[in-house]
């Protein structure tokens, strides 16, 4: 059962009433200048009552001296100051939110020098890319912080003005300065490139050292996240990386690989394709096995999965077909369950599959692979009606290895029978029904 998380409650203001707005119409007064010179007194009525909503969704650790000031400007109605006062707010918590992503690793996505001083002197508008480029603030945040900026830098107190905003147009802003920069207290940190990459290419992993490797890939932002795991799949790929390396690779990826995202998988299929289209072999066929042992084979397209299947059949069928067979198949048939798990067998490779299956689990005339029979009948428990089709008409057919097993032994023919029970009636197909019948007899 899933909680609703309450809303934090609104601060509450005072009225202004009886207290701020009387007093603007006597200074205004006392100086001998308009009333009108400063925001009317429903435009700052209008901007107070909207005030404690937005200061609501501001964390109460960063409801600072900047933000005191801002509420202190919108009561007397320098929204223009209120602005500069936000917007400093905002700018002080991206700051905030680099320094904790850690100063040396912004350095090496950037690959140039940053600390502290580069950080204090980005204007404004780099401030914005870099926290874009971290994914600090995403594209949306972005796009209305920087027209904030804009808005900041012609209409606030920060600079000579070329007109002013009332309290809707105020508003707007302070609501953008707090989504897009100050909602949220939180502050991933970013991975340091160069001690993960040596990490993983160096001894093989204990499972403290995974999990931390994982923990820290988990809570950094999901483009240091892809782009580590794209170069984690390029070390597997590489003839040259050890097997503890590769086995590494394979620890991280696949512990955070229920969290891929679309962008991360698009760009490991991309990745793949590119080897292929090189031609460079030995880094298609690693990266083939990548998909494999992290049963995403379905981002594959047919051909590829065609590939996959085809060869795990093949090695079944040949060890089934080789010496000391008896003993040898089981790890075999166990990999092709691993992959009928992660997608539906390829129409290209299905009676092959489907004749291979079976004439294991039936045997040869003298005897079967016992240790490898439960992987038989859960893969022949899951056949297609398709499938099930093919397997009663491969029996039937004089030509094929399996209607010779079955016509040639006794012992063949009753397995056979004892086979077909696997499969619940309802699914064998009307076409192959007689034949169905005539075995089970």
């Amino acid at each position: 059962m899933s909680s609703i998380v309450p809303t934090p409650p609104e601060p509450a203001l005072p009225a202004l009433l009886s207290t701020v707005l009387p007093a603007l119409t006597s200074l205004t007064t006392a100086l001998g200048i308009p009333r009108t010179v400063l925001a009317s007194d429903e435009e700052i009525e209008y901007a107070w009552r909207d005030l404690p909503r937005e200061l609501r969704d501001i964390p109460a650790p960063l409801r600072g001296e900047l933000v005191a000031r801002m509420c202190v400007a919108v009561s007397t109605g320098l929204f223009d100051s209120a602005m500069n006062y936000i917007w400093n707010a905002a700018i002080l918590q991206l700051r905030t939110k680099i320094r904790n992503f850690g100063l040396p690793i912004v350095a090496q996505i950037l690959q140039s020098d940053f600390e502290e001083k580069h950080l204090l002197e980005l204007q404004d508008s780099r401030l914005l890319e870099l926290s874009l480029k971290l994914n600090l603030v995403n594209e949306d945040g972005f796009f209305f912080l920087d027209q904030c900026r804009d808005v900041r830098n012609n209409f606030s107190a920060a600079h000579p003005t070329i007109g002013t905003v009332n309290d809707r147009e105020f508003t707007t802003f302070l609501n953008r300065c707090v989504r897009y920069a100050l909602a949220d207290a939180s502050s991933p940190r970013g991975v340091d490139i160069g001690a993960f990459i040596t990490a993983i290419k160096g001894a093989r992993f204990n499972a403290n050292q995974n999990g931390v490797w994982v923990q820290r890939l988990s809570e950094t932002h999901d483009a240091q996240r892809q782009m580590l795991i794209v170069m984690v799949h390029g070390i597997y790929c590489d003839p040259n990386t050890s097997e503890p390396s590769r086995l590494n690779a394979l620890d991280v990826c696949s512990a955070l690989k229920n969290g891929f995202t679309a962008d991360l998988r698009s760009d490991l299929v991309n990745k793949h394709s590119e080897y292929a289209a090189k031609g460079d072999e030995p880094r298609h066929t690693a990266s083939l096995q990548f998909f494999e042992k992290l049963g995403l084979l379905t981002l594959l397209n047919e051909s590829e999965q065609h590939a996959v299947f085809y060869r795990a059949i093949d090695r079944l069928w040949n060890v089934h077909n080789g010496a000391n067979n008896f003993y040898n198949e089981p790890p075999f048939a166990e990999r092709l369950l691993e992959l009928s798990k992660q997608s539906a067998i390829p129409e290209t490779t299905q009676e092959k599959f489907v004749q291979v299956v079976v004439c294991c689990i039936i045997g040869n005339g003298y005897g079967v692979c016992w240790a490898a029979v439960p992987s038989y009948e859960q893969l022949i428990r899951s056949f297609s009606p398709r499938e099930v089709a093919m397997m009663i008409g491969l029996a039937a057919t004089p030509a094929t290895t399996l209607a010779r097993r079955v016509s040639s032994h006794a012992s063949c023919r009753q397995r056979f029978k004892q086979t077909l029970t696997l499969i619940d009636p309802a699914s064998v197909p009307s076409s192959v029904k007689a034949t169905y019948d005539f075995y089970m007899k």
